[in-house]
Parts: structure tokens; sequence; C-alpha cells
């Protein structure tokens, strides 16, 4: 960076996680580990409950099992390694293993705030439009836009790993990543070149996802609001206001922390800010969704006691 430093072929890179002496690491692996449990177990259940229960095989809760199923995964490309670096002495990880790590994190994280939009239009359909419902939700349909998701993911996690960007950047001789697991910022951070246009690649097509899905979904739930302040039955407001809100908190919660890491610019200077909030959107989000599910959704607790 001063102008003197090397350009070196890294075959691996050094995790630097959190500061901190031993008690701070053996309290910091005990949060991981406990939010790591928590979501694993959280997740398989929503996963097993939806499809053991031939009452649950609606369009809703489909794709909440997708959700479910993408909170797991990319939850365990970050976790099992951050816990094992707690009490390495080198903290290494590979030039592929990090490529790796980066390419399914990129593509699980982005498949799953693209299906929260898909939820919110599910919602809509489902509320403003009962009668065309069952035709516009058919399980092709569904599968069709479950895929699309993942080719949404696949192609920002190909944009950011195997294109002439981040993996390409000649980097410093330095090769520790200020960070508990491989991301694009703390990457950024030790090239030696200008990542200008790294940066706004990474800010517009993150922006452009974050920013497009959240309109879609405050305008669906626009419509959804006018749709349920005409019902006359207040039960039938409880039950959609119920089925709503956990998605709105979902969604909150998701692409509030996101675009604080990935689509401000102060994001990437800041990483000490940026490993607070990695830990919510890699652990303690796919810890809370399927709780915030399953505690407001009355099917759901009843599927549960169906299966106990």
């Amino acid at each position: 960076r001063n102008g003197n430093a090397s350009v070196v072929s890294l075959r691996e890179f050094v995790l630097v996680g959190f500061e901190g002496g031993l008690k701070i690491q053996v309290l910091l692996f005990a949060v991981f580990l406990t939010l790591y449990m928590v979501t694993v177990l959280g997740n398989l259940t929503m996963i097993v409950v939806i499809t053991l229960d031939a009452r649950l095989h609606s369009p809703m809760y489909f794709f909440l099992k997708n959700l479910s199923f993408l909170d797991l995964c990319y939850s365990s490309v970050i976790a099992p390694k951050a816990l094992s670096n707690f009490f390495s002495s080198t903290k290494i990880i590979t030039f592929a293993g990090c490529a790796t790590q980066l390419f399914f994190f990129a593509l699980l994280v982005t498949t799953d705030g693209l299906l929260l939009g898909v939820m919110a239009y599910d919602r809509f359909m489902a509320i403003c439009n009962p009668l065309r419902y069952p035709v516009t939700m058919c399980p092709s349909a569904c599968t069709r836009l479950v895929l699309g998701t993942y080719c949404g993911g696949c192609f920002n996690s190909i944009v950011q790993t195997s294109t002439s960007l981040t993996f390409r950047l000649p980097f410093c001789s330095s090769n520790r990543i200020d960070h508990f697991f491989c991301d694009v910022p703390p990457l950024l951070q030790i090239a030696c070149t200008n990542t200008a246009i790294n940066k706004l690649v990474m800010f517009s097509i993150c922006g452009l996802i974050i920013v497009g899905t959240t309109l879609f979904v405050l305008i669906s739930y626009g419509y959804i609001t006018v749709t349920i302040l005409r019902m006359h039955s207040g039960a039938g407001r409880h039950k959609v206001f119920s089925t709503c809100g956990s998605h709105m908190i979902a969604v909150s919660l998701f692409y509030g922390t996101v675009f604080v890491m990935y689509a401000q610019p102060g994001a990437v200077e800041s990483m000490q800010q940026g490993k607070v909030v990695s830990i919510f959107y890699t652990l303690v989000i796919p810890m809370l969704n399927p709780l915030i599910y399953s505690l407001w959704n009355k099917d759901v607790k009843k599927a549960l006691k169906r299966l106990g």
C-alpha cells in the first residue's frame, strides 16, 4: 500500500477472526457454537415438519422449506471453519478454499434474499388475488420461481469470484484477512491495486438486489395492507397479519444487516463493524427465522404438536 509492497502469488490466507485472549476466544466459541446448533436444529425441524405434514403442502410452506434449507446451508458454509479457527494457531484457509467459501456464501445468501421477495409475491397473490392463486402459484410455477432465485444467486457469486473481480486481483505480501470468513470487503483491503471497480460492482449488484427486492416487498405489502383493511372478518385479519408479520420481520432483519455490509460505500472500510454485522446475517438471522415463522404461525405449531 506504501508503494513498496510486493505482489505475491498467494496459496493460502489467514483468517484473523476476532481479537482477544483465551477467555474471549472461549466465550466467542461458545456463542458461535450455540447459535449454529440452534440454527441447524431449528431449520432441520422446519424442513422435516413441512415435508411430513400433508396439511403444509402449499406454496407458502414450500417456499418456507426452501428458506430453511438455504439458512441451514449458508450458515454451514461459515460456522464450521470459524469454530475450528478459534483455537487454531495458524487460522489458515487455502486460496481455493477461500474462493469456494465465498462462491457458495454469495450464491446461498443472494438466493435467500431473492426468495424472501418471492415469498412476498406469494402472499400478495394469495390475499389480493385468491381466485387466481391456485393457477398462478401451481407447483410448476413455484418450482420455476425457486430455480429463478438460484439462478440470480449463481450470477452474483460468479461475478464476485470467477470473473476478473475478487480472486483475479494482485494481492500484497500480507495474506491476513481481517474477518472470520472469506468475503469481498476484507479481500479488497489486502489487494495491491485500485479496487474502485470492484467496489462499484459490489455496491451496484448488491444495491440493485437489495433495493429492488425491498421495493417489491413494500409494494406487495402495500396492496396486502389495503386488502386486509377491507376485510370484515376480524379472525381473517388476525390470520393474515400473523402470517405477513412474521415475513416482514424476517425481511427487515435480513435486508437491514446486508445493506449495512454490502450496499453502502463506507462498509468496506470498517471491518470491525463488519464482523459484528456479519454475525447477524450468517448465524443470528438463520437461527431466528424458524423461531419467527413457528412462533407466529398456528399451522406450524399445530403440525409440531401432531408430529410430537
